[in-house]
């Protein structure tokens, strides 16, 4: 029997990057899927987001292993959405077991140069949107008593990381806010927990505008020009990990292997962890 068998997971943000193996990796542990993306462009992310052909690509791996497979267009930001997304999982696969909040943008400036909406756009997808995720999703894991929550943050959120105040301020209000809901739910069969990523390999990072707030002194700078201003920033010299890597704590997170754990802050970081 797989590890998962029998479990309902909806993963937000899953259309590409860290979402998609989260996916690709609960279905070859069992489990079936509720998957969403906004699939469409925010005009204050300064890179191109994922489109419907990534969410449907998404479904096709998902469905290599012979899992279940809803796929939703849904924005995180729009709490009526979100629980519109946890009533059709329930109705159709029967419960809902695991909520992996993983949607989630970049962006960069200095502070005294970020716009209202740049802020305002970051707070609403990187933390208003897992507290409509799991505001959704908790009151029926309370009432089946069994629930496992995962939320994406990053190492920006244990430290400060100039030119990048908004990001890493939502990325400590994830996990303020999921230790806080571990509380809340101890005593009812369902855990909440963190992953911190280091820098991972997907295209919230692989882009002009990211690379260039690494290398500011070059024009256009691309992939492999920065590479080596990435490895210096972990201990380990790597430069950015597969998402499959974030998968694999997240499977263990959510399997019942880590039914006393919770509250956690767990971090892939190469290394990083350890200098804080």
């Amino acid at each position: 029997m797989e590890e998962l068998e029998g479990r309902v997971a909806l993963i937000t943000g899953a259309a590409r990057g860290q979402g998609r193996a989260h996916a690709v990796t609960l279905a070859s542990a069992g489990a079936d899927l509720v998957i969403t993306d906004l699939c469409t462009d925010i005009a204050s992310v300064p890179y191109g987001l994922s489109h419907e052909e990534d969410l449907a690509e998404t479904v096709e791996l998902v469905e290599k292993f012979d899992r279940g497979c809803i796929a939703v267009k849904a924005d995180v930001r729009d709490r009526a959405a979100m629980e519109e997304v946890v009533a059709r999982a329930v109705a159709d696969l029967g419960q809902l077991d695991i909520v992996v909040a993983n949607a989630g943008i970049c962006g960069f400036g200095a502070m005294p140069s970020l716009s209202e909406q740049q802020w305002d756009d970051m707070l609403a997808v990187n933390l208003t949107g897992v507290f409509n995720t799991f505001r959704a999703a908790v009151p029926h894991m309370l009432d089946r008593g069994y629930g496992r929550l995962v939320a994406t943050a990053s190492g920006a959120g244990r430290t400060g990381v100039p030119h990048l105040s908004h990001y890493a301020a939502t990325k400590w209000g994830v996990i303020g806010f999921v230790k806080s809901v571990a509380l809340e739910v101890a005593t009812r069969g369902i855990t909440a927990n963190v992953v911190c990523p280091a820098t991972v390999d997907t295209p919230m990072v692989h882009n002009e505008a990211l690379y260039s707030l690494f290398a500011p002194d070059v024009t256009a700078p691309t992939r492999e020009l920065v590479r080596p201003r990435y490895e210096a920033m972990t201990p380990m010299r790597v430069p950015w990990l597969d998402p499959q890597e974030i998968a694999h704590a997240v499977l263990f997170l959510v399997s019942d292997r880590s039914r006393f754990i919770s509250g956690e802050t767990i971090e892939v970081s190469a290394g990083g962890s350890a200098q804080r």
